[in-house]
């Protein structure tokens, strides 16, 4: 996939739509030079009656993803009847059917203020008096949402309405119903991906990621839980201090993103890969778009001694915090099943698009094709 300049475009219409493959299946285009993805766009209803678009990414439903080419996050079930979750109503109908102009959504966002990023003393952590998101929920919004029945989760980020728009979008087209959002690089398992990156909390982590600021994710369960019976989230892996250095090719880290060298290049723990839906575990059964953030550090040691370097793998992170070399950033819940190592308080919607294929191992900006 990656590694060759015969392309830049992926286009999913050419992958097995047997399963959930490494391509979101519903997307239109995906350009991984310039790191954009273009996506069916979705009218709904506002509390106050207004036009609200969306996109849809994902469904605990496996049945729902294969219909509507999404991916399958059977993990999102375990946040029903949490805020992190809203419900909309549909009209007459009992199925979640997004051509469905009567869906209506409790809650929205404010897409009306200026982003702003406020470096801290080292960069990162943020100043976070002085930094703000660009778009912000209610009280009532997540970009999880269920029907009546609160059988099945959706995640339907909104992008656009009267106030504006969100902060990662390049492009929004009403007549032909597409948009084009933004992409972001990272690594899953020493291979390049591609996610994007729509609704955060808290306020700071949202303005860092050009997220809206959606406060009621924090009722998702639970930081610091992958478990599959009880947690809607998976944990994905920020590097505060990596190398710095636009032109280092080992550069990586969120004190290089706020520096503006690039994105941080975040390790994620699992992909949304299902090959064989009828056999479930052959499937990604952890995956969810909702990362956990586990910041780490490398430690002074690490550093001093030339250790530190580029992290595409997350078991390569775990061994190298049981071996002194990395350490948590936060202080919030103890992982058990990462090495111990902590999750922030903390998560961010980021559902994946494209992943290289195995063996690739190639770099982020290298291009993708079919």
């Amino acid at each position: 996939m990656a590694g060759s300049s015969r392309a830049s475009v992926v286009t999913p219409t050419s992958q097995n739509q047997d399963g959930i493959p490494a391509e979101l299946p519903s997307a239109i285009e995906i350009d991984a030079e310039d790191k954009t993805v273009t996506l069916p766009l979705f009218q709904g209803r506002g509390p106050d009656d207004e036009d609200v678009h969306y996109v849809l990414t994902e469904t605990s439903g496996l049945d729902h993803a294969l219909r509507l080419g999404l991916n399958w996050a059977p993990k999102l079930r375990n946040a029903l009847e949490t805020p992190a979750v809203q419900e909309v109503s549909m009209g007459m109908s009992e199925q979640f059917e997004p051509r469905n102009s009567q869906i209506r959504f409790a809650g929205t966002v404010d897409f009306s203020s200026d982003r702003n990023v406020a470096p801290g003393p080292d960069g990162f952590p943020l100043d976070a008096e002085n930094t703000q998101p660009g778009s912000v929920g209610d009280d009532a919004y997540s970009p999880f949402v269920t029907t009546p029945s609160r059988n099945v989760v959706f995640n339907a980020p909104h992008v656009e309405n009267s106030t504006g728009e969100h902060d990662g979008l390049v492009e929004i087209d009403k007549e032909s119903m597409t948009v084009t959002l933004e992409l972001v690089e990272g690594f899953y398992e020493e291979r390049g991906e591609l996610y994007l990156s729509t609704d955060a909390y808290p306020a700071d982590v949202a303005a860092l990621e050009g997220a809206t600021h959606a406060p009621t994710l924090s009722g998702a369960p639970a930081a610091g839980d992958r478990d599959l019976e009880s947690s809607a989230r998976e944990p994905i892996f920020p590097i505060v201090n990596g190398p710095m250095g636009e032109d280092n090719p080992e550069r990586q880290g969120l004190r290089s993103a706020v520096a503006g060298e690039g994105g941080p290049l975040n390790v994620t723990r699992s992909d949304q890969v299902c090959h064989d839906p009828q056999g479930p575990t052959d499937c990604s059964l952890f995956y969810s778009p909702l990362w956990d953030v586990h910041p780490i550090v490398w430690t002074e040691a690490a550093i001093e001694e030339g250790r530190r370097r580029r992290l595409t793998d997350r078991e390569e992170i775990i061994e190298l915090v049981l071996a002194g070399d990395l350490a948590s950033a936060a202080d919030g819940p103890v992982n058990s099943l990462l090495g111990n190592v902590r999750a922030a308080n903390a998560a961010v919607n980021c559902p994946i698009i494209s992943v290289e294929e195995e063996g690739s191992q190639s770099r982020p900006s290298d291009p993708y094709i079919a």
